[in-house]
């Protein structure tokens, strides 16, 4: 796949990102799988974003931090 900001292909690799889900919870999914550029654009595919959307609808936002492992 190419990128949609600089032209460049986009690689494959595994990372953690953090999501906001609420004004005081902050969630770290860890292991997530992603295509990455070397511009430092990155993008996730749809059953991956529709499994960090499960992930997120199930967070305990009265924590501050939670990090959980992503799991396909």
């Amino acid at each position: 796949m190419k990128c949609h900001v600089c032209g460049s292909n986009m690689d494959p690799l595994t990372t953690d990102l953090p999501f906001k889900v609420s004004e005081t919870t902050i969630v770290i999914v860890k292991g997530l799988p992603v295509l990455q550029c070397n511009c430092s654009e990155y993008l996730l595919e749809d059953p991956v974003l529709k499994q960090v959307e499960i992930i997120l609808d199930n967070v305990d936002t009265s924590a501050e931090l939670e990090v959980i492992n992503y799991a396909a």
